[in-house]
């Protein structure tokens, strides 16, 4: 993954999304629709290109259970 083909600004659009997401949300879906509904958050903001698109969609995989953690964390 080429994580530097992802702008900062992107990283923490994402990172602001999945805080404001609720956490029985981020908790109750399986990996793909956790993908697909963060990214289509993303997409309502921003027009991604296709490299842009699929990096991205690779690094929400990779943080799957990160992003659980956090909405764990949250809703304890």
């Amino acid at each position: 993954m080429n994580i530097n083909l992802i702008n900062s600004k992107i990283l923490r659009q994402f990172w602001s999304i999945v805080e404001q997401t609720q956490s029985s949300t981020l908790l109750g879906l399986n990996d793909s629709d956790l993908v697909k509904l963060l990214l289509g958050q993303i997409e309502n903001n921003k027009t991604l290109n296709h490299e842009e698109t699929s990096t991205l969609t690779e690094y929400i995989y990779s943080k799957t259970l990160l992003i659980r953690d956090l909405a764990q964390a949250r809703s304890a």
